[in-house]
């Protein structure tokens, strides 16, 4: 079983969605500069991939996304929005009322 992981703040989940959904419009609107290898493609699931860690945590989510980026074709497929929305879901913190 997974240890549990801390809340985030609704700016760090928004921002992570944000650039989720960034990469997967960007490798579908723009497939061929994102073709089958393409090194482009590499880079931006490696930046995408280190930038999901570095501020939500390492989370197995990520490692079939990351996987499935690597499959032509297959990454089209909106993967790093499913595996950001799945390790975001239920983890923002709500800040407190002002003056509390």
């Amino acid at each position: 079983m997974l240890p549990a992981m801390k809340p985030l703040d609704r700016r760090t989940v928004m921002l992570a969605r944000a650039i989720a959904i960034i990469a997967d419009a960007m490798q579908f609107g723009l497939l061929p500069m994102f073709a089958t290898l393409s090194p482009l493609n590499n880079v931006l699931d490696v930046l995408v991939g280190v930038f999901m860690v570095w501020r939500l945590g390492w989370h197995p989510a990520f490692l079939p996304a990351f996987v499935a980026e690597l499959i032509p074709f297959v990454d089209v497929f909106p993967t790093w929005t499913l595996a950001t929305w799945f390790v975001t879901r239920g983890r923002i913190e709500d800040a407190p009322p002002p003056g509390r």
